[in-house]
């Protein structure tokens, strides 16, 4: 190992100098610089600036970027570069309508950029694709709706998928929910399915719950906070803010990720005029360690090596024996599995020397109280289930589950995302109570679980699946195997897009396709009783009300659950208790079904539905309550040190990571600067050490072509991407999702949850 691979050289401070980086904080003038920047480009009115100084408060919008907490006492300025971001797109005043679809056939659109794509503008009517004109032309809802009716009504109900992005409220989560479930069919994939569907079901088996248990308070109270695969300062900035906070307290946070990403190295406050002037930025991260990709398994197996060394040499102090006793099963056999793995082998899959993981085990040591914070970097691995378990391990061993300051917390992506699976979207039963709907409804909901993503993309490819909705999202553009999808998408025999902007996977249609343009989170949502709220749930479980300010783009434009309402009524046999126009009209009758249907989550919803800070709906962990088979969390123990699973190995195999740039938000591109990693231009690019690049015979600047190691018998492969030295681990390579996605197999993906493995596909490079 190189001198930077000692262990002082994995402290916070050490950069690669020879290759691209930002030397400026996260947060700082370069945050304001890049919502300028995106300000001027959307031309956003006046309303903009009410909208942002209400965002994330009682009362206002709640962000529609990433799913953190809104505070009960919000700063002046409760945004973050990505939120405002994310807000002034929404209300970009361009608007793609009938004249804009006039002038483009979508074979000339689809030489557009995504960001061009999007930059066209809000849509404005409804459309329905002529095949005889390659275009999108205006229809009336009434016809859009009928049509979409018939299309459904005239398959096998298991032949119809209802895809989710993370953007819907919770009450038209819930009518999307019902509305499959009515039809009688439970294939409800969602965005979790290509991020976190490994911890929702992974965790659930682990400690009985399929979210995190950690609230904004425990923040508060840390010793320590150890981080997993995680890019604060680009996906959730405005953690950031309790980060600092929690530092100047003297909490000591330690990172585990191959990228080193500014967010968790250090923050300069865009809020404090001293940091933003003569201040000096705080540094996040003590310790920061470039693990290789899927070595996270053998780090924390280290890490618990260090922790029963050390009970060993003082028996009684060092572990939670009460806690491991009374609260967990599987400690005796997943202890002997960690003392039998060797530190050689502990080095070898995870890039780190042994030195270097006692230091990080000597501050979770010191902590009373310690957090375990992790990102998609744990989850879209082959044995991502193993990464979280290992995690859980480390936790359990000393109590750190279940009391004040402690706790597992993985940070969601998007707004919704979690609160979706809450109020029903899912493909298993037990997403939505059928007792439920059977006394509410008179529905005898299906038994058989439905398809998720992959499922979905399978059934597509073989003609399985005959219609495809899509409330909100890109789809085609997010999922793996890319290129095959896309070439079978067509043959589908329905496609409808319910969609703020216009986007890639709109430019794929089925025989019979529509785009439904519907209100953004801004936007004013006027129904016949009134203004009407909405809701989400954050990554911390806590629900909150949303109320849009802005002017709709249009008159036609309507809101997602009226959508979703006039699909379904066009679809479904009359049922009097399925009172469609009635919830359309008043969404506080929504809530009252949703806090029937889930009463222990959503008691009192209308009634607290604007509380500030959010209500929180309880987790059973966080209590102690294991929600379990064997009614106690469980220990895991490890069958491999790798979660890269059995990937194809030699000397040219690299493991690829995609990556999202400080410039975007999942497939939603804002502009081509990732200015928290130094880099700038295109996307089109590998970034490699130059270490790999010299063993490889590679140049910097060279275009390259890569393909995907995994031998299927199929070819996947993307061209003209160009060599760009970086700071990373050796045997591994970077690039930004979703540009390749086309490299992972759909077969490729964690064993329980089906998430693709987008941080740890085998790859060559070819020359």
């Amino acid at each position: 190992m190189d001198e930077r691979n000692s262990s002082a050289g994995h402290r916070a401070d050490t950069q690669d100098p020879d290759t691209p980086f930002d030397s400026h904080p996260a947060g700082g003038w370069g945050s304001l610089k890049g919502v300028a920047r995106i300000a001027g480009e959307t031309g956003v009115p006046t309303v903009a600036t009410k909208v942002l100084a209400k965002l994330n408060k009682p009362g206002g919008v709640m962000c529609s970027s990433c799913a953190w907490a809104k505070p009960a006492k919000p700063s002046t300025f409760e945004f973050c570069e990505n939120g405002a971001k994310a807000t002034l797109w929404e209300l970009d005043r361009n608007r793609a309508g009938a004249e804009f679809f006039s002038q483009h056939t979508l074979a000339e659109l689809r030489g557009w950029h995504d960001h061009d794509l999007e930059k066209s503008g809000r849509l404005t009517e409804p459309l329905r694709y002529d095949p005889a004109q390659d275009r999108y032309l205006p229809v009336r809802w009434e016809e859009a709706f009928a049509e979409i009716g018939r299309e459904l009504r005239g398959m096998a109900p298991e032949k119809a998928v209802f895809y989710a992005s993370g953007h819907a409220g919770l009450e038209a989560s819930y009518l999307y929910a019902l509305f499959a479930r009515a039809m009688g069919h439970q294939n409800l994939p969602q965005s979790s399915n290509m991020c976190h569907e490994t911890t929702s079901v992974n965790l659930k088996t682990f400690i009985g719950t399929p979210v995190g248990t950690c609230t904004l308070e425990d923040f508060e109270h840390c010793d320590t906070i150890f981080f997993f695969g995680q890019n604060t300062g680009t996906n959730s900035p405005r953690f950031l803010h309790v980060l600092k906070d929690a530092v100047k307290r003297g909490c000591r946070i330690v990172t585990f990720n191959p990228v080193r990403e500014r967010g968790l190295i250090e923050f300069a406050d865009p809020q404090s005029p001293a940091q933003m002037t003569v201040g000096t930025p705080t540094r996040i991260s003590e310790l920061y360690y470039q693990l290789r990709p899927g070595g996270d398994i053998a780090v924390i197996a280290g890490l618990m090596k260090c922790v029963l060394e050390a009970e060993d040499a003082a028996p009684g102090t060092v572990l939670d024996h009460g806690f491991i006793a009374a609260h967990t099963s599987g400690f005796p056999e997943t202890q002997q599995a960690v003392r039998a793995a060797s530190w050689a082998e502990i080095e070898r899959h995870s890039g780190l020397t042994e030195a270097m993981i006692r230091e990080a085990a000597e501050v979770y040591l010191s902590a009373k109280t310690a957090i375990g914070i992790y990102g998609m970097g744990m989850t879209q691995h082959v044995n991502g289930w193993l990464n979280l378990g290992m995690l859980c391990n480390l936790l359990l061993m000393r109590g750190n589950i279940g009391k004040l300051g402690a706790g597992i917390s993985p940070v969601r992506g998007h707004s919704n995302v979690q609160g979706q699976r809450t109020v029903g979207i899912g493909e298993k039963s037990a997403h939505m109570p059928a007792d439920k709907l059977r006394a509410l409804f008179g529905i005898e909901a299906p038994t058989r679980d439905g398809m998720n993503a992959v499922h979905a993309c399978e059934g597509i490819l073989d003609g399985r699946v005959e219609a495809m909705i899509s409330l909100g999202g890109n789809l085609v553009r997010a999922l793996p195997d890319r290129a095959r999808m896309e070439a079978a998408w067509p043959r589908l025999r329905l496609t409808v897009h319910v969609a703020t902007k216009l986007n890639r996977s709109h430019l794929v249609p089925g025989q019979v396709s529509y785009i439904l343009p519907c209100l953004g989170r801004t936007d004013r949502d006027i129904q016949a009783t009134g203004p009407q709220a909405v809701s989400m749930e954050d990554t911390f479980s806590h629900i909150y009300g949303s109320l849009g300010g802005a002017e709709p783009p249009s008159e036609t434009v309507r809101s997602e659950l009226a959508i979703v309402a006039g699909m379904a009524k066009a679809t479904l046999p009359e049922n009097p208790k399925l009172d469609w126009e009635g919830w359309t009209e008043n969404y506080d009758l929504l809530r009252d079904l949703i806090a029937q249907t889930f009463p222990d989550d959503f008691a009192d919803f209308n009634e607290r539905l604007m509380q500030p800070g959010g209500f929180y709906r309880g987790n059973p962990a966080r209590d102690r309550i294991w929600h379990t088979e064997s009614g106690k969390a469980g220990f895991t123990e490890p069958t491999t040190l790798s979660a890269l699973g059995e990937a194809p190995t030699g000397k040219e195999v690299m493991t690829l990571i995609t990556l999202r740039s400080n410039d975007q938000f999942n497939t939603t591109i804002y502009g081509f600067s990732d200015r928290l990693r130094g880099l700038s231009g295109g996307r089109e690019i590998v970034m490699i050490n130059r270490r790999e690049m010299e063993r490889l015979g590679l140049s910097e600047g060279q275009k390259v072509a890569l393909v995907t190691a995994v031998d299927e018998g199929v070819s996947r492969r993307v061209e003209d991407f160009r060599i760009t030295p970086y700071d990373l681990p050796d045997g591994c390579i970077a690039g930004y999702y979703p540009e390749l996605n086309p490299l992972v197999p759909l077969t490729y993906h964690e064993k329980n949850s089906q998430t693709p493995a987008y941080k740890g596909t085998p790859v060559r490079i070819v020359a």
